[in-house]
Formats: C-alpha cells, structure tokens, sequence
C-alpha cells in the first residue's frame, strides 16, 4: 500500500515553514559553536537565533555588530544562511505558483498559462536553474564591482576586498542588509561606486524570478508583458521615484542627515534611502537622526515592500496596486475590477485584502506587546515592529537594547513576515472551492 503522507505535512505551505524552521535551527546551533564568536564563551542562545532567524528570513536586524562580534567563521555562517533564505524564498515562491496554477481549472489555467509565461509551467527544473542562474550572474557583477572599488578606492587588500564585495554583493541581491562595519554604510554615503551597485542588486531581487525572467525575454516590448510584471515595474519605478523625492525634500535641511551633504550627495543618499525600505535593510544616513515624517514614510514603503517571488518582503506591490484599483472602481461605481487591460478577479481581491489586513494585525499587536514590554515610545517601537515584519532591516538604534522578551518577539515577527504572505497566498488559492448553494443577499450598513 502506498504510504499516506503526514497529516502536518499535506499541504506544501507547511513544508515551506518546515524547511526554513530547519535552516534556522541549524543556523542557530552553528552560531552557539565558541569558534563562531570573537567573545570568550560563545554567544548566548538568543543572541545565535536572533541572528540565524534575521539571516534565513533575509531582514537584517542586529542584536550584536555583525563584523565586531562574530568571527569570520561565524560571518561565514551568516552569508551561508542568508544565501539559503534568499534563494529559498525566490524558489519556493515561484513553485507554489506553479503547483497553484496547475491546480486551477481549465479555463483558470488556460488564463493562468498567459499570465504567468514566465515561470514556464510544468517546467520545475527550468525554475530552479533559472533562479541559480539569476542569483550567481547578479552577485558575481555586484561582487566585482565591489571589490575593485575597495581594492582600488580604499586601499583594502586584494583578498580583504574581494570577501567584502562578495559579502555585501550577496546580502544586497538577497534584501538581507547585513553589513561588515557597525554604522552600515554610512561611510560611504557620498560614493556612488559603493551605493548604486548595491542598490541596483537590491532592486534586481526585490523584483522577483518571474518578473526577471520575462524582462529578459521581452524587455523591450512591454505591451506583451504580463499583468504581474507590469504591475511590479511600474510599482517599483513609482515608489522608487516617489521615495526617493520625499526622503530628499524632507531631509533636505536636517543637519543630522542630508543637511551636511553637498547638493549631489543628497540626491544619492535621498534615493538609497528610498531603496532600503524594499526590505534590503542597508543605511547611508542615521536612521535615529531623520525627522518622524520621514520615518512614518519610511514605514509605508517598508510596509508594502518589493516584488512577489524575490527575496523582497513587505505585502508585496502587486498587492498594494490590487488594492488600489479596487477602491478606485469602487469610488467610481464601477462592478468589476481592471489594471492594465485586465479584469481582476474577486477571488485576487479578497486575497490581497486577506493579506494585508492580516499583516495589519500582525503589526499591531506586536506593537502592543513591545511597547508594554520595553517602555519605549509607540513610534519608536512601530518602526521596529514594521521593518521587521516586512524583513527589512531598518532601525532607529534601539534593537540591541530590547532585552530577550522583545527579542523573541521581534523573532517570531520576522519569521511570520517572510513566509506568512507566501503560504498564506498558496494555501488560500489550493483550498478554493465551490460552494453548492447560496444563502440569501444581505447588506449591513458601511461607514
């Protein structure tokens, strides 16, 4: 008799959860080793899975300096685990979209087939190559660059530079914000050679396999782009643009931040700010010195993140803009929802609407807890409640000093934000039925 499967383990949402429960177990018990660690005695236990959680889940988030307090052996592990998270997430991602696409009916799947070309349906192995190939070609560039700038630029040994470019070439393309100096780049926020590589690999990986893939195939022809692709380039160019005004003008005259900056400078600073919230976690400025309206924005893009399928967090774009164009053909009176030439389905919109007010919840009440937990201020804490959600990375400077309760919070919230929009999304779409009878239309009173 043929062995029935686990009753934890039919669906495959639930053997995403279990394979990066794993790589965090493994991480962290790699970091507990005394060799992982520059201190005497090795780190304590949170402090190992902290890290291996913010590193498999690609967020960023610190408790300890990266580059001060573990050994390179220890840095090793880091990029180990990241590099795993990241290809991970984009693999995965893309094969719950085929596995739900295969699912659908017919006429669903004739309709899915056009709309997600790019994925090559049926196709496993050309996904898996396809996202190995994009992750190498994408870091070896990045990781070039990198190490000639600081071979070259800075004086760094050939072997030094090249660890440093490979490092944070992988962590850019991967969104994961971890850095080998304690003040991230701040150093480097004038130098274009060290910014826009870095911030070009964390674009690229925000945007997703799919959307890759068919960009390199039709770049130049956006009318016969699909839906999604359409929705997430211009997504992120609106955001990108739009993030990147706000940070400049209202940072513009803070001498903390881009005040003391030439003219040139701010603009390159203003716009690696408002690529860091698509969850890369890298800073150039003070995030502590910025004004509130800059951090409450700040929060909004963090929130809404990068592309579906990529190693970005954040609800997604394609959920923010399905979002939209349901209220916006709700204002205007309008039955059914289109983008682009397309109708939306209703299932999609509730789908986005599942997700994003669940995210929503996540987000408030880890807040509640932090803030009764540590005292802190609602906005202080908002802020690090958000980008760890959306595993970005981001923070004011007050992650090192939560203390263990917010920590394991912070952890919890980290791991739910990487994988809670990717099961969630395909458990929905695998579990869609047909109900054979309709009970009567009610109409409760809104607003």
């Amino acid at each position: 008799m043929p062995r029935r499967p686990l009753p934890f383990l039919r669906h495959p949402a639930q053997l995403v959860v279990l394979g990066f429960g794993g790589a965090v177990a493994v991480g962290t018990l790699l970091l507990l080793l005394p060799m992982s660690t520059r201190a005497d005695g090795g780190p304590g236990f949170v402090t190992a899975l902290f890290t291996a959680t913010s590193a498999v889940c690609v967020t960023g988030l610190t408790v300890v300096d990266t580059a001060g307090y573990w050994s390179g052996f220890g840095q090793g592990v880091i990029l180990l685990l990241i590099q795993v998270g990241g290809f991970g997430t984009m693999t995965l991602a893309s094969l719950l979209g085929l596995l739900v696409s295969r699912r659908l009916g017919l006429r669903s799947r004739l309709t899915a087939a056009a709309e997600t070309k790019s994925l090559g349906l049926g196709d496993v192995r050309s996904v898996l190559l396809g996202v190995a190939r994009t992750t190498l070609v994408v870091e070896a560039v990045v990781a070039v660059l990198l190490t000639l700038r600081f071979w070259l630029g800075y004086d760094e040994g050939l072997g030094r530079a090249v660890y440093l470019g490979v490092f944070h070439s992988v962590s850019a393309f991967n969104n994961a914000g971890f850095a080998l100096w304690s003040d991230s780049l701040t150093r480097f926020v004038t130098d274009p050679w060290i910014c826009l590589p870095i911030a070009v690999a964390v674009i690229v990986g925000g945007l997703g396999f799919p959307v890759l893939l068919e960009l390199r195939r039709q770049l130049g022809r956006p009318r016969r782009w699909s839906l999604h692709t359409r929705m997430t380039v211009y997504a992120t160019v609106a955001l990108l643009v739009l993030g990147t005004a706000f940070v400049t003008a209202n940072e513009w005259r803070n001498p903390d931040t881009l005040g003391a900056l030439s003219p040139p400078g701010r603009v390159l600073a203003g716009f690696f700010q408002a690529v860091m919230p698509r969850t890369a976690g890298f800073n150039s400025l003070d995030y502590g010195m910025m004004n509130e309206g800059t951090l409450l924005g700040t929060m909004v893009l963090m929130f809404i993140g990068g592309g579906s399928a990529g190693t970005a967090g954040g609800i997604k774009v394609t959920t923010f803009l399905v979002l939209f164009y349901v209220i916006w053909t709700e204002v205007r009176g309008e039955r059914d929802v289109h983008a682009f030439g397309r109708r939306i389905s209703d299932r999609v919109a509730r789908q986005a609407l599942t997700v994003a007010l669940l995210s929503v919840g996540a987000v408030v009440t880890a807040t509640v807890a932090l803030v009764e937990i540590t005292g802190l201020t609602t906005h202080q804490v908002l802020f690090e409640v958000v980008s760890a959600f959306a595993t970005v990375g981001l923070s004011t400077g007050i992650t090192a000093d939560l203390g263990t309760p917010a920590h394991l919070v912070l952890v919890s919230l980290m791991f739910i934000g990487r994988l809670g929009p990717i099961t969630l999304v395909s458990a929905l779409a695998l579990r869609e039925r047909q109900r054979l009878y309709q009970y009567p239309e009610g109409r409760p009173i809104i607003g």
